[in-house]
């Protein structure tokens, strides 16, 4: 008898461990971040520790190609329970193709966010939030601080001071600038971290949304011509250099400068722990005028409609609207995290960023034209590429770009 008890005991006990097993959800989670993937492991193991019935298994997607790849899994039914989601005109798309949960039932952390980053997780449609904002992005110039002690170089203030250092590089046999331009999107990102000063900023912004103003202000168009100063100074064969081509050159100190954005330190600092770098806002025309970044909500984390593993999923959205997730994009991935609360005192970078975002200005065409087809972005990356590529002049750009917004913009049609 006492063998019969102890049998059924061990069957009983086996049962509810093979129940416990068949209880664990795995969700998938894609991001478009392949650099940051051994980072987000960390992150997820702690989610998993503080949830030990949810596995997380996340798949890295290359960016300019993210978006493709994404759409098509979830038009097919099918895709990640989380992802990351594009901010703003990225956003509207595919939560108004219903592929997005509206998360204000599922997060509600989301009502301590504040309005800018919870902009670019709206839709402008229905005003439902589609996402977890997770950090906002700044676009201004690295440079390799080592070069610039060997050369006596001071940080440049103006667009010719910064002209300077370039050629002081190019004359010592080092490369001026890793920037190419294979991948419109670098020329895009060129042009939001140079180009401001030059076109008015806010102003122009304000002023070219409203319509009172547009593409072909004679001020844009002498902004776009200043980015035709540093082709000198790009790689050899530049039209053929690609982003990890860049971002290799900067990281193993092949190239003394990177135009790009807050998102890249924490890769750098990854991939070369003894590459000394610091930043600066892009130069301003003349000596005094004050330096604008462009900035912008990079994106968010969202919730597939069709998940589903929607409670496990809403549990790792919770998990990425808290302290610990901003923490580490503040300390981790140096990024400023949009989780509201979260302590920078600790990052030098950090620190330095938001003194540069008090005079901030709207990434034009990622924050204003990107809601509609053709976006803004897609215009003008094409048209930078023909700038770079010698077959269009800078008031060619102005113009394609103007033209291809205007097809449905309604304020440019007054």
């Amino acid at each position: 008898m006492n063998v019969k008890k102890f049998l059924v005991a061990a069957m009983l006990v086996l049962i509810a461990a093979g129940l416990g097993f068949a209880q664990k959800t795995t969700i998938q989670y894609w991001t478009w971040r392949p650099e940051d993937v051994d980072g987000y492991n960390q992150l997820l193991a702690v989610f998993q520790a503080q949830n030990p019935d949810i596995q997380v298994v996340q798949t890295a997607q290359k960016n300019t190609e993210y978006n493709t790849i994404l759409s098509a899994a979830l038009a097919g039914g099918s895709g990640p329970d989380v992802f990351q989601s594009r901010a703003y005109g990225g956003l509207e798309t595919f939560a108004q193709s219903g592929y997005m949960e509206p998360l204000d039932q599922w997060v509600p952390e989301l009502k301590s966010f504040a309005a800018g980053p919870i902009r670019g997780a709206t839709s402008i449609k229905d005003g439902k939030i589609y996402g977890v904002p997770f950090a906002s992005q700044t676009l201004f110039v690295y440079y390799n601080k080592k070069m610039y002690d060997k050369l006596g170089l001071k940080v440049p203030t103006t667009w010719d001071q910064f002209l300077a250092n370039l050629a002081a590089m190019k004359k010592a046999g080092i490369q001026p600038l890793a920037n190419g331009a294979k991948e419109g999107w670098t020329l895009e990102v060129m042009m939001g971290a140079l180009c401001p000063n030059f076109y008015g900023a806010n102003d122009f912004f304000n002023a070219v949304v409203k319509g009172q103003t547009t593409f072909q202000d004679p001020r844009f168009v002498a902004a776009i011509t200043r980015l035709k100063d540093l082709i000198p100074y790009l790689p050899n064969l530049y039209m053929g250099v690609s982003y990890t081509d860049m971002q290799t050159a900067f990281i193993n100190e092949q190239a003394g400068h990177f135009i790009g954005g807050s998102f890249e330190a924490g890769y750098f600092s990854s991939q070369n722990p003894d590459l000394q770098f610091d930043v600066f806002p892009g130069p301003a025309a003349k000596a005094g005028d004050p330096q604008y970044v462009s900035t912008y909500a990079d994106g968010n984390f969202s919730m597939n409609a069709a998940s589903k593993n929607k409670e496990a999923a809403a549990k790792l959205l919770r998990f990425f609207a808290s302290k610990a997730t901003g923490d580490f994009f503040i300390k981790t991935l140096k990024q400023v995290s949009a989780v509201p609360g979260v302590d920078t005192s600790a990052s030098p970078f950090i620190t330095k960023v938001l003194s540069f975002q008090k005079r901030e200005t709207p990434y034009v065409f990622l924050v204003g034209f990107r809601y509609q087809q053709p976006t803004g972005s897609t215009l003008a990356q094409a048209a930078l590429q023909g700038m770079f590529g010698g077959t269009l002049t800078p008031a060619d750009v102005a113009k394609q770009i103007q033209d291809g917004i205007a097809t449905y913009y309604a304020p440019f049609k007054k």
